[in-house]
């Protein structure tokens, strides 16, 4: 059997208050297989941001194991950690946090940047993927004057440009136009398609959900399929 690309095992997270202890997941299990699309529905404040930013090792739980192509993702050192985001994982927020005043180009470097690749691997890689939605012509133009649409393009160009096996995506089209947010969710499952990189996204939207084709949803804190 396939070892999954991502899987949760017995994750729970837990947040302590003045009023007590808060458990948001319990024991939650969830396996993601490499070029797969799952959605992951639930009321607004249940924890689906919580879910994926420990999936996304941007959180740790309180107890349980994320498991990335079998190996235990939290046994890594922060170093250890920061490396594996910026190699394995992409990320597509709700609010872009991108970097107004510079360049479309520019911020999709950034990842590749970071990683200690060339001003010039990174600008050609840039400007490809930016080409692949759509915005090959508005590279130069700072993301501060661009459009929401545009920027939520750049997002997913900056998610995409290391060819990372999996991507996380928090309402990726929630501030969108419906419109334009079936136009950048078009783009995510043609990249998906055609690249094999896999898509979990956290939504609200109903429709979004349906076209990701595997839906579950966040209830007590568990993980069950949707209707």
């Amino acid at each position: 059997m396939e070892t999954p690309l991502l899987q949760a095992r017995s994750v729970s997270k837990s947040f302590h208050t003045g009023e007590g202890e808060i458990t948001v997941l319990r024991e939650l299990e969830v396996s993601v297989a490499r070029g797969e699309r799952l959605a992951i529905l639930g009321q607004s404040g249940i924890g689906k941001s919580t879910l994926l930013h420990i999936l996304g090792t941007l959180d740790h739980p309180t107890g349980g194991e994320v498991l990335f192509e079998g190996e235990d993702v939290f046994a890594k050192d922060p170093q250890q950690l920061a490396t594996f985001r910026n190699e394995a994982l992409g990320f597509v927020f709700q609010f872009h946090h991108l970097l107004p005043e510079f360049t479309a180009q520019e911020n999709v470097m950034m990842p590749g940047l970071l990683r200690g690749l060339s001003m010039s691997e990174m600008g050609e890689r840039a400007a490809s993927i930016l080409d692949e939605v759509e915005l090959g012509h508005r590279i130069r133009h700072p993301v501060g004057k661009l459009s929401g649409g545009e920027r939520q393009r750049v997002a997913v160009a900056r998610a995409l440009v290391l060819d990372p096996p999996l991507i996380l995506a928090d309402e990726p089209t929630g501030n969108l136009d419906p419109a334009t947010g079936d136009r950048v969710a078009d783009m995510l499952f043609d990249l998906n398609e055609r690249r094999q990189t896999a898509l979990v996204v956290v939504t609200h939207n109903e429709s979004l959900a349906r076209r990701l084709g595997r839906a579950v949803t966040l209830k007590a804190g568990k993980l069950e399929p949707s209707s």
